[in-house]
């Protein structure tokens, strides 16, 4: 593939990295005046129907395929992820909820890993190690439970993220407009669940303002449907490797941000883990070919 080729799906890939990276500290302001539940049903159900309107506008079959494993689909890469992402971020730091939220990729491979799917080979098996190094240095559980209780509701975000990696393995997916289709009818299922739950529970007032509109409008418009739509076209236009890579630069972005804008500056020991994951994911990702189903944060 030539380099004038690759243009247009760089750009997509920057774009894509940036927005996604970006909205981590969004959503921590946003979470200010909503509840993560309220928070997560308005993102979600705003960002689906965006999708839709991009597939009648595309004039893509609205029959979803492959319905139960798209509904299994929806409950942990939308319901599930987006959920505990909502809640990691209400409790803690925005820029130590990303790194722990894209540890996904050891997900895949400890999950995968009795059915044979993703088995530790060579390099991964010092990946996992520097990894399981870093949690302990990250979730810092000596400074009490309140540190712990937001890191270990993002590793169940990437930990959800996974499993729903290893049921998108097993849809078959042939072309752009199948994918386009699948992304949006999981983020259906994944929804509807967000919104009843939101309904049910009780949370804290929405304090609808500048702010939280502004930051629902980026996840819905940026976070959900542009950054969707432009995944999809790197899917198609670059390699799995350089594609998977936004399971590294996304919450490099995210840190990086938090730090500049909210303050979070990490502690020793936090820097420290969160360092070695970003290494491990690097050498990670580096022999794997795992396609990662659509999500956003």
């Amino acid at each position: 593939m030539g380099g004038s080729s690759n243009t247009g799906p760089l750009a997509a890939f920057v774009i894509m990295a940036l927005i996604w990276g970006y909205n981590w500290v969004v959503m921590k302001l946003a979470l200010r005046y909503v509840g993560p539940l309220a928070f997560s049903a308005w993102r979600c159900a705003l960002g689906v129907l965006l999708l839709f309107g991009v597939l009648l506008a595309l004039r893509i079959p609205l029959k979803p395929r492959e319905l139960g494993k798209t509904i299994w689909l929806g409950l942990s890469q939308n319901f599930a992820f987006v959920a505990l992402v909502a809640w990691a971020l209400s409790a803690g730091a925005a820029g130590k909820s990303a790194v722990l939220a894209y540890t996904m990729p050891f997900w895949v491979i400890l999950f995968g890993w009795p059915f044979a799917e993703a088995r530790p080979r060579g390099s991964q098996w010092l990946a996992l190690a520097l990894a399981f190094v870093g949690l302990l240095l990250v979730l810092e559980l000596w400074r009490g439970e309140a540190s712990a209780v937001s890191s270990v509701l993002a590793l169940g975000a990437g930990a959800a993220w996974g499993v729903g990696v290893l049921i998108f393995k097993r849809i078959p997916v042939r072309t752009r407009e199948e994918l386009l289709s699948l992304a949006t009818w999981q983020m259906f299922f994944g929804t509807v669940p967000l919104v009843v739950l939101a309904l049910l529970v009780r949370e804290r007032p929405i304090e609808w303002n500048a702010t939280l509109s502004a930051a629902l409008a980026f996840n819905a418009v940026g976070a959900m449907a542009v950054a969707t739509l432009l995944w999809l076209y790197i899917l198609h236009r670059l390699p799995t490797t350089i594609s998977s890579l936004s399971a590294l630069i996304v919450p490099i972005i995210g840190v990086l941000a938090a730090w500049f804008q909210l303050g979070e500056r990490p502690s020793a020991a936090e820097g420290a883990g969160m360092v070695l994951i970003l290494v491990a994911l690097a050498l990670l990702i580096a022999p794997q070919r795992v396609a990662q189903p659509i999500t956003g944060d």
